[in-house]
């Protein structure tokens, strides 16, 4: 009996070894198991295509009313005034100079604006951080070397929008929110600036233009964080120069503001100085009956 039962163990394997038929089913598994693979892969590559583009239609626009193409002559323009002005430390055609200024390939011309047109650049010294001073430039001619910066390597750009449109199109209200969500921690709730560390500080805004502001976001300055368009949309900046605008030219109805800290600013700083006021007069008057 276990002779017997060897034996049809064997001719059962013998039988499932033999060579299968081209037409039977089991020939043509492997062929399936091949279009299983390319029918998954073909619907992973459609999935992915429309999860991009559900995201390019939902996330923020990276261009909104992106800058026109510079003129032939706003470039030409501008490199004359970069060979006669920048050149020493920036070096020829924007590679930069070791010891003296870094390369400018790639900032664009956001940058080059926001730093001649605040009198940043040229700069006589290499301090700790460089101040606004009045400019040597006037803005278009920043805006002219900034058209021959971007011709060597792009870089980020401003709008083709002047001051008056940038405030027209923004939101105040919202403006105001994103401000002190993102700027007042360095710029202070009026925008009158900060101490930072290691002699820095973050600047008064009360002097900057809206473009200033939408460059100084835009390509982050010194020790200013760069907020990219995924970060803050070009209308959210939108908003945030237009408030800025707003607490320059707003006047403060109760007249000595105090920074812009809020209403009560002016209540609390009188309680606080005529309490100490009363308290030393206290002192005083029980000092001369001892």
């Amino acid at each position: 009996m276990t002779f017997g039962l060897g034996r049809m163990r064997r001719a059962l394997r013998h039988l499932g070894s033999a060579r299968v038929p081209a037409g039977s089913p089991r020939a043509t598994a492997p062929r399936s198991r091949w279009r299983r693979r390319a029918g998954n892969a073909a619907r992973m590559v459609v999935a992915l295509l429309l999860v991009g583009g559900v995201y390019a239609a939902v996330a923020p626009g990276v261009q909104a009313n992106v800058a026109s193409q510079p003129s032939a002559e706003d470039i030409a323009e501008g490199k004359a005034i970069y060979d006669a002005s920048c050149i020493t430390c920036h070096g020829r055609n924007g590679q930069g100079v070791e010891g003296r200024g870094p390369s400018l390939i790639g900032v664009g011309s956001a940058a080059v604006e926001f730093q001649v047109a605040t009198g940043r650049m040229p700069a006589a010294r290499q301090d700790a951080q460089v101040e606004r001073k009045p400019p040597r430039y006037t803005r278009e001619q920043a805006q002219a070397i900034g058209a021959y910066i971007q011709s060597l390597g792009g870089g980020p750009e401003l709008p083709d929008e002047t001051d008056e449109q940038i405030v027209a199109g923004g939101d105040i209200a919202n403006g105001g929110r994103l401000f002190r969500v993102n700027c007042s921690s360095c710029h202070a709730f009026g925008a009158g600036g900060g101490a930072l560390s290691s002699g820095k500080f973050a600047p008064s805004l009360a002097n900057s233009t809206p473009r200033d502001v939408w460059a100084a976001m835009l390509t982050g300055p010194q020790n200013m964080p760069v907020f990219g368009n995924n970060q803050l949309s070009p209308q959210e900046k939108r908003d945030i120069a237009a408030y800025i605008y707003t607490l320059q030219t707003d006047p403060d109805p109760g007249g000595w503001g105090i920074g812009r800290l809020g209403p009560a600013a002016e209540g609390v700083a009188i309680f606080l100085i005529g309490m100490v006021a009363l308290v030393l007069a206290t002192l005083w008057i029980v000092g001369k009956q001892q």
